[in-house]
């Protein structure tokens, strides 16, 4: 179950999203606009935003905007009855993760949710442990007695998938695409730089391996603690 905030002036839309949502099995929180979504998450810990883009007060643009200068990282689905390629453009730019146009299918809808959901690690198994290393997805930060690291979003969803089915192999692409999307115009080898850049940061911490996989990809190894 992840808790998820539903930014949308328009009441009806709102109670449906949220009870589509709440069937789902997730917890929504209700706002009105971007001004009252940034009260919401003043109150309490959030995992994901669904916003509309044109709203009172704050716009969804102007939300996200302002969420990814304070340091979010959460998911952010946005709803967007624009059309275009500078509509979209304009909701990635301020750090959107993806988008669906109004009037949007709430069967599309659950499933955009949980792939964003799947990809950032959040509402999907909480905190994971390898060994004597844990992963918080509700910070991104890894620990390790007295060790603690707060990693960039795309390494923390690398390394959590990873960690969450050591000895299985990924693909690149398989990891490009739970990861970045699978609209992402990054190339495999964008893959390889953060596993790269993940066994710089854990070299010493000697409770797991990241091991390439010829022709396949990446597996985590937990190492034997004895």
């Amino acid at each position: 179950m992840a808790r998820i905030l539903v930014a949308e002036d328009d009441r009806n839309a709102n109670k449906l999203i949220c009870a589509v949502l709440r069937r789902a099995g997730h917890e929504p929180i209700s706002a009105d606009d971007g001004k009252d979504a940034l009260d919401a998450l003043d109150a309490s810990h959030v995992d994901m935003l669904v916003s509309d883009v044109m709203m009172p007060r704050m716009d969804g643009v102007a939300l996200t905007r302002a969420l990814r200068e304070a340091g979010f990282s959460m998911p952010i689905l946005l709803l967007t009855a624009k059309q275009g390629q500078e509509a979209l453009r304009e909701g990635f730019l301020a750090g959107a993760d993806d988008y669906l146009t109004k009037p949007a299918d709430m069967g599309e809808l659950v499933l955009r949710v949980a792939a964003l959901l799947r990809r950032s690690g959040a509402g999907a198994g909480g905190r994971l442990e390898a060994g004597a290393t844990s992963l918080d997805p509700n910070d991104l930060s890894v620990e390790r007695g007295a060790e603690r690291m707060t990693l960039p979003p795309k390494e923390f969803q690398l390394l959590y998938r990873l960690l969450s089915h050591p000895g299985h192999a990924y693909t690149r692409m398989q990891l490009l695409d739970e990861i970045w999307g699978w609209d992402t115009n990054s190339a495999e080898s964008t893959v390889n730089v953060h596993v790269n850049r993940l066994r710089n940061r854990f070299s010493e911490w000697g409770d797991f391996r990241i091991e390439t996989v010829r022709g396949i990809g990446y597996r985590a190894v937990l190492e034997d603690p004895r």
